[in-house]
């Protein structure tokens, strides 16, 4: 029967993979290799996802709350209403809003927690932010100029023990001289909604009217500045430095890397290194690929030494043994990446799951930005890995099959 080049080392290098060795080390081994290639790929899709998840809450939820970028006008924006118009028309920009910012501090009941305050424009609120679709109680449209309603950060709300309904004490850096001496300026808001969005924020923010932010600050200019969403995040650097030389007048412009850009560049990086750490425990398997092909070639000399003297060229000898590493690779990389993707797809609900029954919390809202594991599968990255772990797994035979194909047939079979 005529058998082509590649057939016949692959239909070899197949029967040495499933044949029973009386070498039961050997068998090990392999067993090994397969196993430490398919945890290896699972383990690094998993954690990549997981880290693209802790990326993607970032974004949507920090910078969903952080501006892209804010414009400043000198001595602050006096009709915000046509400086918005005027920034939303250029390209790139998706929304714009007023706002005004303010330090301060709020007590309720013996207890007091430094707060940001900060004034927006509740019908524009919506373009920049991501807090209407986050509220816990009560609503943004709640905030009615006059009224001096404010919304409270979920932790905030917990710190102050406060609810919807409850009037809170914000005090003022800005003292006041009176009869008493100099005392700082003291305002009662009425608490109309509690929102989260994320731990750091929710702890320190506090969101009232622009009109009312305005009254408070003493402030003369209709607002100190102007959000901006971007359509994409990062282009917002040079976005704002773009609108700061189109707009006439004395601006100056602030993007959310200057504020946030440290926590995101960390991630990314952390990312990276932990990507290339797991790929060692993938080298390292391709490695064990290398020891068991090398002791199969050793147990092997008396086989290949047979092929050898029945007409087999040096070139078949290395495909067999090639084939055979190779498939030690590809059945580990299959099996990794699929449990890798499940992996992927689960991980939230697994973890939420292990919460609930044994009553702990591994990420906890207080510490961190969100409260559950995150995890978003990207395709590229399995991809990556996939053909990287093939790669090592290819590469890995090329040496013990070399070794196997300058086999010499006399000195293999002198003590046969």
């Amino acid at each position: 029967m005529k058998t082509s080049g590649l057939s016949l080392p692959f239909w070899i290098g197949l029967r040495y993979l499933a044949a029973k060795r009386r070498n039961h080390f050997i068998s090990f081994i392999s067993a090994s290799s397969m196993i430490g290639m398919t945890l290896g790929v699972a383990v690094l899709i998993l954690v990549l996802s997981v880290m693209n998840g802790f990326d993607r809450e970032l974004r949507e939820r920090i910078l969903g709350m952080v501006p892209h970028g804010v414009i400043y006008e000198q001595g602050g924006v006096q009709d915000w209403r046509s400086l918005v118009q005027r920034i939303e028309q250029q390209p790139g920009v998706v929304g714009a809003a007023p706002m005004t910012r303010l330090q301060g501090m709020m007590g309720y009941g013996g207890r007091v927690q430094g707060v940001m305050v900060t004034g927006v424009d509740p019908d524009s609120e919506s373009k920049v932010s991501i807090l209407p679709q986050h509220m816990l109680d009560g609503d943004v449209g709640t905030l009615q100029a006059g009224e001096f309603g404010v919304l409270l950060g979920d932790l905030l709300a917990r710190h102050l023990r406060v609810v919807v309904g409850d009037r809170i004490t914000l005090m003022l850096p800005e003292a006041t001289l009176s009869p008493a001496g100099v005392l700082p300026r003291i305002k009662r808001l009425t608490v109309t909604g509690i929102f989260s969005v994320g731990a750091e924020l929710d702890a320190n923010l506090a969101i009232v009217n622009l009109d009312d932010a305005r009254k408070l600050g003493r402030l003369t200019a209709e607002a100190q500045g102007i959000r901006v969403k971007f359509g994409n995040l990062f282009d917002a650097p040079q976005g704002v430095w773009t609108l700061v030389n189109q707009l006439d007048g004395y601006f100056t412009g602030s993007d959310w890397t200057r504020t946030q850009g440290n926590l995101f560049h960390a991630i990314r990086m952390e990312k990276t290194m932990i990507g290339l750490l797991l790929l060692i425990i993938v080298a390292v398997a391709a490695f064990n690929i290398i020891s068991t092909l090398v002791m199969v070639v050793t147990d092997k000399q008396a086989d290949i030494a047979i092929l050898r003297t029945m007409g087999a060229r040096p070139g078949t000898i290395m495909k067999i043994f090639m084939v055979q590493g190779i498939a030690i690779g590809v059945v580990g990389v299959v099996l990794g990446t699929l449990l890798g993707i499940a992996g992927a797809l689960t991980i939230s609900d697994i973890v939420a799951w292990a919460e609930n029954l044994f009553g702990f919390k591994i990420l906890s809202a207080d510490v961190y930005f969100i409260s559950y594991l995150p995890s978003q599968l990207l395709w590229e990255d399995v991809a990556i890995i996939t053909s990287a772990s093939l790669l090592l797994s290819f590469l890995a035979t090329l040496y013990p099959s070399w070794r196997a194909s300058r086999v010499q047939p006399a000195e293999a079979l002198r003590y046969e």
